[in-house]
């Protein structure tokens, strides 16, 4: 049986329990201290890029996988609440991309085989591609018209320097801080209300 479970948390002084208090004191700090650091070393000129192609774009898709997928997600609800269209790649209602669209991607490596092949896609069909990754040289950085470099480490880089992060943290959190940073600045310049923007945001829940 769990001692945590039936136990008075009042009577833990000198357990385990507070062992974990002082590891997410010093972890909040490590993590917070990462993501500052790496964020301030985000180019905004690749960002001001990135933001042309969001704006000029008929429609917008997003893609990524795992967790950069689910960035990204939140990333399209924000360009949705200010009014631009936004399709998910791989939901059933995503219809087909054309000319005149954007594809923005996430992928860390640059690599992640359905991320490119949706790149490739979106360029055979005329469409133009924006991308977040760490690496600049990879293939979907050659496929993409705007690229933002987040000099985080990339998933499989457990030995890295840069973070002492699990697999791809880093990147996906600064990924995160970029889009709300950009969604920021396109509101800013939109000027309008954040009434007027919640009128967008879904009534179905």
């Amino acid at each position: 049986m769990s001692t945590i479970a039936t136990t008075n948390p009042a009577a833990l002084t000198g357990s385990p329990l507070t062992g974990t208090s002082r590891a997410f004191d010093r972890n909040r700090v490590l993590v917070l201290d990462e993501i500052g650091e790496v964020f301030q070393r985000v180019d905004p000129a690749e960002v001001a890029a990135l933001v042309t192609e969001l704006r000029l774009a008929g429609r917008i898709f997003v893609t990524g996988a795992g967790r950069s997928g689910l960035v990204l997600k939140m990333a399209a609800m924000r360009l949705m609440h200010l009014g631009l269209t936004v399709h998910v790649v791989g939901e059933t209602t995503s219809p087909a991309i054309r000319a005149g669209d954007l594809l923005l991607a996430a992928s860390g490596s640059g690599t992640t085989a359905g991320v490119v092949k949706a790149a490739e896609t979106a360029v055979a069909r005329g469409a133009r591609v924006a991308a977040y990754t760490t690496a600049k040289g990879s293939p979907l950085a050659e496929a993409a018209a705007a690229v933002v470099l987040i000099p985080a480490a990339q998933k499989t880089d457990h030995g890295s320097a840069v973070t002492r992060q699990y697999s791809g943290s880093l990147f996906e959190q600064v990924l995160f801080a970029t889009t709300e940073a950009v969604f920021q600045s396109l509101w800013d310049e939109d000027a309008a209300a954040a009434e007027d923007l919640w009128q967008r945001h879904a009534n179905l829940e």
